[in-house]
This record gives structure tokens, sequence and C-alpha cells, in this order.
């Protein structure tokens, strides 16, 4: 027996009231020690009009006698404790509670809230004028006050002052029933909560796999219904002492666990908890065979995560549903191909099949998002070291990982199969792309590349020289990029990277990086950023985060005075770029005709929910700024093009989305675009330069004016997101521009040039070096750049003969120039 119950009930004549508490629970009770009471509720009441506090001990097998302190003399015999207040009539509740007035209630004479008129029951079996002995076959109270009460299901009834039986009680109950076993599949239900949550269960299923603080256990038959699961995660806290192909049977609650807590907006995971209870039955058996997720067994869906915010648990057709219907079991990804290489935290998200059903898959395969396909069929794989100790495999896309097989679990926002059995990858020939888009005379290209937090700090918590990123960076940029003329960098951190200091400054980032460059193989660079204000750029704390630009001074001529930080100019909302990097803008020479490059680093996704998680359809964390600062930096393009709707102007970065997304649109234009993004020139399922949680996709663009759409050729250079090997975790993006020289325009090189002109009205561009420019008959204009220059209006070179010149404008740069007008208003 589980506790104390009430055994006699005497409401006799006058003050002739008893009643009899029997112990049949093995143990002696302390009454007063762990708070027993007596309440009575009078005249159908929901509060109690009297409540006596137990006073003394009760022996195991024998009786507490509660008696009225005005009673005759053979009850107060018998009585261990009186009381002399006004007690119950037949019509009043009695209640036996633990734990004080307000208690876990042991047995219940009669109905609280109810007022039967005089009496419960009739004849000798009811609570009026009469005297009442539990059957001896009863082993428990009645713990529902608000059920009905008929005393002769459990009583026997005499008439009125029966005093003979009170002080001792007989028992002798049936064996109970044996526990009702619980099945898995009933705990887990059709549904993503348990029908049984917060409720006791036992239940019983062979033990598939053992963690640290729990195992995994399944109906060896199960239902053969794909709506259930067989499986849970039996929760111990510490490491089980029950091994793989245990037979075991579990007492405990049934909880729902939020991985991470509520505020993750992670989805629960069905399991037993509470310090269940687990008795090996037998050990050896057989594990449940395991359920195929492939073509010979279950697949997933291809398109749907959920479509109808968990109003209709459908497996077959909703993603999040279908990997529900088998958490906690054993199961086999059949023929997985890795769409992602194995991340720092030991998942690699995979395609069962080789991928054969699955939609958006690239030529390199990886598996491509889309509007409305966030790849339900991709299923990540867990190593986890407490399963498969010393396992380890890193695999970048592509690699064949064979059949897997594991248990089927949730955590991070992802379900996932956590591996039980070693396997043998065979490795793909994967290699990093290398562009075919390079510079040539009458073509530029430009690059945008996330560096990953690059600084040359080593005592900063991370090491990017001493682990090679400066090195893996500069390789990338030379040898798979092909030194574009200019490149777009994010992500440069100041020169003491994250340390919180007031360092703002980049440059021996940046030349540590130019620098790297050169060793591989590279031209020099030229760098140009403006430093941000200390830690007001989102990003590490302390690293100061910024976009900046790197340059080719032999191919392209940076414009002075032309860089500038975007801002935003209507305050009255907030500042868009508030904890975030600021757009920069730079315009550079080549062949005469000028490029504005704005560099851009919009806000992170941070605060976004899983795609498999409890918000349906999932939240975009940060989507309104990100579209402000989109505005902006339209807004200025703007700008740029009503001076001159044939500028040549290139907006590229890590924009942070995807390129279907509303601040991609507003930064094209909105319903009257004025920018083309390139990223919508690929083929959709090539449209990546990201990978996250096993979605190909694109976060980084690069858009372009129309004057350059023309000519646009573009390239996701996938060198770092497919590979375990990586630089950053974003591939650089390449684009190539034909802007050929106009007629009448002479462009020199770097080095020692001779320009001589003609007839006609010319420009000339000497850049570096010590030149000789000679313009010749017409109205001319002469840059000298930096150099020892030789700068005429006619053409009277070292080596060429000089007539009457015209009006030219000649300008000098640096260095110590000779500058010759000759006739004309110079």
């Amino acid at each position: 027996m589980s506790d104390l119950f009430f055994s006699e009930y005497i409401e006799g004549s006058s003050n002739n009231k008893a009643l009899e508490l029997y112990n049949g629970t093995g143990v002696a009770i302390d009454l007063a020690a762990e708070s027993y009471v007596v309440q009575m509720y009078f005249n159908g009441s929901t509060n109690p009009g009297l409540t006596i506090n137990l006073q003394g001990m009760v022996a195991n097998d024998d009786v507490f006698v509660l008696a009225q302190s005005s009673a005759v003399p053979e009850i107060l015999a018998q009585a261990d404790q009186t009381q002399g207040s006004g007690w119950f009539n037949g019509d009043d509740a009695i209640v036996l509670r633990k734990g004080s007035a307000n208690g876990t209630i042991l047995d219940v004479i009669g109905q609280i809230g109810v007022d039967p008129g005089s009496e419960w029951g009739s004849g000798l079996t009811s609570t009026q004028d009469n005297t009442l002995r539990r059957k001896t076959t009863v082993n428990a109270g009645d713990t529902n006050p608000s059920d009905g009460f008929d005393p002769s299901g459990e009583w026997e009834g005499f008439t009125q002052d029966t005093f003979n039986g009170l002080g001792s009680h007989t028992s002798d109950p049936t064996d109970p029933p044996p526990p009702e076993i619980i099945p898995i599949y009933e705990i887990q239900g059709a549904s993503h909560i348990s029908p049984f949550q917060g409720q006791s269960v036992i239940t019983t299923g062979i033990v598939t796999a053992v963690d640290s603080n729990g195992f995994y256990l399944q109906d060896p038959q199960g239902d053969n219904n794909q709506t259930t699961s067989d499986g849970i995660f039996i929760f111990t806290r510490s490491l089980p002492t029950v091994s793989v192909g245990d037979e075991v049977q579990v007492a405990g609650t049934v909880s729902e666990f939020i991985p991470g807590g509520a505020s993750t907006s992670n989805l629960s995971t069905t399991q037993i908890s509470g310090n269940p209870t687990v008795t090996i039955l037998s050990s050896g058996n057989p594990l449940p065979t395991a359920t195929i997720i492939g073509a010979s067994g279950r697949t997933p869906p291809t398109e749907i995560i959920d479509n109808d915010n968990f109003t209709v648990f459908e497996p077959n057709e909703d993603g999040i549903d279908f990997y529900e219907s088998l958490e906690g079991m054993r199961v086999q990804v059949q023929d997985a191909v890795a769409v992602s290489p194995t991340n720092r935290f030991g998942e690699i998200f995979t395609l069962a099949d080789q991928g054969i059903n699955a939609t958006g898959v690239s030529d390199r395969g990886t598996i491509n998002i889309s509007p409305d396909d966030f790849n339900p069929e991709r299923i990540q794989i867990q190593i986890d070291r407490d399963l498969l100790p010393g396992f380890s495999p890193q695999v970048n896309v592509g690699t064949q990982l064979g059949d897997i097989t594991g248990v089927v679990s949730y955590n991070f926002g992802n379900f996932e199969v956590v591996a039980t059995e070693e396997f043998t990858p065979t490795p793909s020939n994967l290699e990093p792309e290398i562009t075919t888009l390079v510079s040539t005379a009458d073509q530029i290209t430009i690059a945008s590349f996330n560096v990953l937090n690059l600084d040359p700090n080593d005592n900063d918590g991370d090491q990017d020289i001493a682990n090679g990123q400066f090195d893996a960076i500069a390789t990338r940029i030379v040898n798979n990029l092909k030194a574009p003329d200019i490149i777009g960098l994010q992500e440069i951190q100041d020169n003491d990277g994250s340390l919180n200091t007031t360092v703002v400054d980049a440059s021996d980032t940046y030349e540590t990086l130019i620098n790297a460059i050169l060793e591989a193989g590279g031209p020099r660079y030229e760098f140009r950023d403006i430093p941000p204000e200390d830690d007001q750029s989102g990003g590490q704390p302390g690293g100061n985060i910024r976009v900046g630009f790197l340059f080719n001074l032999n191919r392209v001529d940076f414009v002075e005075g032309s860089l500038a930080r975007i801002e935003d100019d209507n305050l009255a909302d907030g500042d868009a770029f508030e904890d975030s990097r600021h757009s920069l803008s730079a315009t550079f020479l080549f062949n005469g005709q000028g490029v504005t490059v704005v560099n851009n680093h919009l806000s992170s996704k941070g605060g976004s929910t899983p795609l498999f998680g409890q918000v349906q359809p999932p939240i975009n964390g940060s989507i309104e700024q990100r579209e402000a600062q989109a505005q902006v930096v339209n807004n200025y393009v703007d700008t740029i093009l009503t001076q001159d709707q044939n500028a040549n102007v290139v907006v590229l970065g890590d924009l942070n989305e995807f390129e279907f997304l509303s601040p991609l649109e507003i930064l094209k234009g909105g319903a009257n675009p004025v920018l083309t993004n390139l990223t919508e020139t690929l083929p959709e399922n090539e449209r990546y330069s990201y990978i996250f949680e096993g979605n190909s996709q694109s976060l980084d663009h690069i858009l372009v004016s129309d004057n350059l759409a023309v000519s646009a050729e573009y390239d996701s250079v996938h060198v770092n997101s497919e590979f375990v090997e990586q630089a950053s975790d974003h591939d650089p993006l390449l684009s190539r521009f034909t802007l050929a020289t106009p007629e009448g325009v002479f462009w020199g090189t770097t080095g020692a040039d001779e320009l001589v002109g003609t007839q006609a009205d010319e420009t000339f561009y000497g850049r570096a070096g010590d030149d000789i420019v000679a313009g010749g008959l017409g109205d001319d204009t002469i840059f000298g750049g930096d150099g020892n220059d030789v700068l005429r209006g006619d053409n009277n070179s070292r080596s060429a003969g000089g007539k009457i010149g015209g009006d030219d404008v000649i300008y000098g740069g640096e260095g110590s120039d000779r500058i010759g007008g000759k006739a004309g208003n110079d």
C-alpha cells in the first residue's frame, strides 16, 4: 500500500463520532513529521470548516483513531487523538491529506462541494447515523475529491453506535493488477507532443544506443504505423547502466524537452525522464530492424517543411512531420552522399540515394535553395564522440558515404541521425574552382570576398597567421580568382583583432594580406578603407569589422577623393547602419572610364528561427534592417545614375540575403530596377556562395548598372564552402566587364611610357612612371600621373617632330615634371 487511508467511520448519536486510519505501507509513520491532516467540509462547502493536524506514530499494520473529545468512553478508550470542535454530520465531506492543509489528498469520504441533503448512500451503508468499515479488499484511498461517492462499493455498514470494531482493521487486499505497459508508439502518438505529456508511464523495449546522459529505446515490433515513432530517448542525467541489446522496462514521466530552451524556438523532443526506474529484463537481444530512409524504404518530402502550422500531422507531405514520426528510432540512410563538408560540430548533411530524387542539386553536388524549397530531404548525420569515440570522418561535398545507421534525434534546430555504426567514406574528386574570367587589355575584373574576421593578431583568440588564413586567402586570390583588378573585402578586422581596445586602424591587416598575395605570386595591391567608430560596426566585440578595397595599380587608378562612407540621411526611423557595417563607395579608372564600386556587408541574420523549429514559417532575422540598408544604397546609386545614366556602377558584397527576397529587390530598384543582380544570371541550382546546414545559398552578390550589364560575365568561384579546408566560410565572387579604351583616349602603364597624339582632340593618362607625352594638334587634355614626366601640348617628343599645338589642358601630377604648352590657350 502506498499510504494511509480511512478504515472506519462512526457517525453515532450525539458526539459519538470517530475516524480510524489504517497503515499498511510496511513502515511506521510519524504523522506530525509528515504533516498529515484531517479536514471536514460542511454542508457542501469547497473550503474546509475544520482542519485537524494529526499527532503521534502509527505502526505498520496498525490503526490510528481520531475521536470527538465528548464521545462515550468506549470510543475514547480506542482514541489516539481527540478534538473537541464541532464535527461532521452525514452530509459533510471528510478528507485525509499528507503535506499540510494543501497537501496531497490520500482519501475522501463524501464529495467536496456537494451537499447530498442528509447522507451519501442508503440504509446501513450511508453516512448518516451509521458505522462504516472499509472492506478488507480495499488497499488504497479515494484520491479524487470531486467524483461521486457511493459507500456501498468499498464500505460495510453497521447500525448506529456500533463501536466494537474500532481500534483494529483487517486488510486482505487482492493482489493488485500488474502495471499497465504503454507501448512507445502510443507514448509518441501521431503528433509532435506526446498525448501522455506529464504523466507517469511504464514501457518496455530494446536499447539501441547509449549516450552519456541516457539511452534510446525502441519497441521491437512496433505498430506498423508510419505516423507514430517506435523509439524514444530515456533521460537518465548521467551515464546509464544499460547496454545496447538489453531489453528493459522503464518507469518514468513523459516530458517534452526543448534543446537550448524555449527562447531558441527549437522543437521539443519526447523523452521519459524524472529519474526513471530502469529494470533490465534480458540482454544480448537483436536490435530492431532499422527503418530505411531512401527509395527502398521511407522517402522524405522534397519541398515542404511545414505548410499548415502544425495543425495537421502529415509525414508524407511535411518534412517536419516526417522526421518527427521517426524520432528516437533506429534508421539507415541509404546510399548517402555529402552535400556539405564536415563542420566543427561533427555534422555532415547528406542526401539519400545519391540525391537522385532530390530537387535543386547543383552540378558540383550541393543542394540549393529556391523561394519555395528549403530542401527537407537534407539529412543531418551527427558524429557523436560518446557513441562513436575516435570516429571523425572529414569529408567534402560529393563524398560517398554508403549506408549510414543511427538513431533519429533533434538538436540545434535540426533533426539528425546520430550515427551508431562507423562507415567508410569514399572521397569525391571535387576540386576548388579556378575561374576562366581573367583580365585583358579591354576587360576589367572585380571581385567580392568575405574573409572571415581577418586580423594579424594571433593573440586575440584566433591565429589567422599561424593557422594559414592569410596565406590561404592570398592563394585563392592569385590562383583561383586570377588576381582581380579590384577586390571588395568584407570582415576585415582592425590591427589587434578582437581584443577590446580603442584601436580601429586596419592597415596592418591589409598589408599582411597584400604581402601574402605578393608571396603567392600575385601583384602588389593598394588598399583603401574608412575605419569605423570603435565598437559600432557589429561583429566580434573589439574587432571593428569593416569593408574595404584592394586594387591593382598596374590595372586601374584610384580616383582620389572618391572614397565615401554611405550614410542614412533619414534618421527619423533610426539609423539603418546602427551596430552594422557602413557601405563604402570608391571610383576607379580603367581605360579612361570611371567605375564606381559600392562595397557592402549588410546586417546578419541573427535572430532567425530554425527551418525545423516551432515558428512556422521561420522568422528571417533582421530583414527589416537589411531592407532599410538596401534602400539607402539604392538611393545612393540613383543619385549617381541621375547625374549620368550611363555610369558604370558595381554594388557588391556580403548582403546576408537570398536573391529572391525583399532586400535584394529593394537594392535593384523595385518595380523600376536600375541594377541587375548577376547572381540571377546563373542557373537556379548554381546560385550559391555559402552552405548553411546543408543548404547551398547566395548571401554574396554583385549587382551592376545597365552600362555594365551588357558585357557582364559572372562566376561564383567555389573554393571554400564545399570543403573542410577553408580560407573563409564564403566563396568569393568574380565579375568581368568589357571597357575598351574610347577613341581619342591614350592610356599609359605604370612604367615609363611615350604617348604621342594626332591632330584630333585627345585625352592622355600617363599614370605612374617617367612618361613622355606629346599631345599633338588639337585641344588635348594630359594627365601626367605620378613620376618625373615630360608633358607637351604639341607633338614634340624625343622621337617626334613638332607642330604648333591647340588649346591644351595639362596636369602634371606627382613628381618633377617638365611641361610645355606651345601655341594655343594652354
